[in-house]
C-alpha cells in the first residue's frame, strides 16, 4: 500500500486521460492493453490493475483486493472477453496486487508469475513469521515511542493481510530483473525495484513505449518506504531511490501505467520530485533531531494531520525508514534511552 502524501506534481506531467474508467469496467490504452480499476477499502480507495492481449488467451498484471465486488468485476470482465486467463503476473505481494492472484489462476490453469522475494514476502505476512507478524510490528513501534492506546489499536486490529490475501499460492513461476516476459505478440521486461516491497517486478515494453509502474512510480502520492521488524537497522528508502534513478534512464516519453491514479507521461520530472519530497523529509527530520527524538514523536512532523490505525501503520513505518537513511548517511546518531526507546539525535 501508499501513504497518500506527496509533493503536488508539477506542470510537466502529462496525462493522456482526463479521468479514471468506472469501477470495473475496460478502458483501452494502448494496443492489447486494457485499464481497469478496482475498489479498495480504504482512504486510498482504488488499484489500478491491467489486462493483456496473450494471443488466444489474456494475461493480468496485478489481481486487486479479496472482495467480492471485486472478484464480480473480474468475471463480467473476463466473461465478456471470452478468452481463458492464462499468465497472472504479480508486481508485488501487498494485499491489493496479490489479493485475488490464487483465486484467479484457479479460473483456466493460469501460471502465476512473480519474484521470489514477493512469493516468501506474501508467505512471511499472511503465516505471521517472525519479524513479520503484527506482535513484532507493535513491539518494533513501542520502541520507537508509539504511545499506547495507537499501539493496541494496532494490536487490535489481528491479521489484517489475510483480509485482502485469502489464499496464497503455493507455486509460481520465478521473475528475476531484466527478464523478457512475452505476452501476446509483445515483450516486456522485469525491472525490479526495492524499497516498497522485498522485490518489487515492473514491467517495461519497448515496442510499446509502457512501463507498468506498479508502486514504484506514482503520479500524485508517494509510495510508502517501510522498516520491518525482521530488519530493525535497515535503509528501505536508500535502495527506494536508488531504484527510482534506474526508472528514470527510460525514455521520457513512456507512458507510464501506476498501480494509483491515472497513466501519465513525464518519468524524469515525477522521479525528481519524488527525490526532492524525500531530501525535504529528512530535512524536516534534521531540523527536529537537535535534541534526541523518536519516530512516535515526529509522526506530527512527518504527517500533520489526523491518521486512521491503518495510515499510522504505514506512517509508523516511513517515519523510522527515513531516520535509519539519515543514520545511514551519517546525519544522525541512534541511541537507547534508559526505558529502552530507540530515539535519534543530530551528529555534532
Amino acid at each position: 500500500m501508499t501513504q497518500a502524501t506527496a509533493p503536488s506534481p508539477s506542470a510537466a506531467l502529462a496525462y493522456p486521460w482526463a479521468d479514471h474508467p468506472a469501477p470495473g469496467s475496460l478502458r483501452p490504452v494502448a494496443p492489447g492493453v486494457g485499464w481497469l480499476r478496482m475498489p479498495l477499502p480504504f482512504a486510498l480507495d482504488h488499484v489500478n490493475v491491467w489486462l493483456l492481449d496473450d494471443g488466444e488467451a489474456l494475461a493480468v498484471v496485478d489481481t486487486g483486493f479479496g472482495l467480492d465486488e471485486v472478484r464480480a468485476h473480474w468475471e463480467a470482465v473476463l466473461a465478456a472477453d471470452g478468452r481463458p486467463l492464462k499468465k497472472v503476473v504479480v508486481t508485488h505481494c501487498h494485499p491489493d496486487h496479490l489479493g485475488l492472484a490464487t483465486w484467479l489462476a484457479a479460473r483456466d490453469g493460469a501460471s502465476i508469475l512473480m519474484t521470489q522475494g514477493e512469493f516468501l514476502g506474501g508467505h512471511a505476512l499472511w503465516h505471521q513469521l517472525p519479524g513479520h507478524c503484527v506482535t513484532d510490528m507493535v513491539e518494533q513501534f513501542r520502541r520507537h515511542g508509539l504511545d499506547e492506546a495507537r499501539l493496541q489499536a494496532l494490536a487490535g486490529r489481528g491479521n489484517a493481510y489475510r483480509r485482502g490475501v485469502p489464499d496464497l499460492p503455493a507455486t509460481y513461476s520465478r521473475l528475476f530483473d531484466g527478464d523478457q516476459v512475452r505476452i501476446g505478440t509483445y515483450d516486456w521486461q522485469v525491472i525490479v525495484g526495492y524499497g516498497h516491497a522485498p522485490e518489487h517486478a515492473s514491467l517495461y515494453c519497448e515496442a510499446l513505449g509502457i512501463l507498468i509502474s506498479g508502486d514504484m512510480l506514482l503520479p500524485r502520492i508517494s509510495t510508502n518506504v517501510s522498516v520491518f521488524a525482521a530488519t530493525p537497522e535497515d535503509d528501505p528508502l536508500g535502495r527506494f531511490l536508488d531504484s527510482l534513478r534506474r526508472i528514470r534512464n527510460l525514455p521520457d516519453d513512456t507512458l507510464v501505467l501506476p498501480s494509483h491514479g491515472r497513466p501519465f507521461r513525464g518519468i524524469r520530472a515525477r522521479v525528481e520530485q519524488l527525490v526532492e519530497h524525500h531530501r525535504d523529509r529528512c530535512a524536516e527530520l534534521l531540523a527536529a533531531c537537535t535534541t534526541p527524538r523518536c519516530a512516535g514523536e515526529l509522526l506530527g512532523t512527518l504527517f500533520p494531520r489526523e491518521l486512521d490505525t491503518h495510515q499510522v501503520m504505514f506512517a509508523m513505518g516511513e517515519a523510522i525508514a527515513h531516520l535509519n537513511h539519515l543514520a545511514v548517511r551519517g546525519e544522525l546518531c541512534r541511541r537507547v534511552d534508559g526505558e529502552g526507546v530507540i530515539r535519534f539525535a543530530r551528529n555534532a
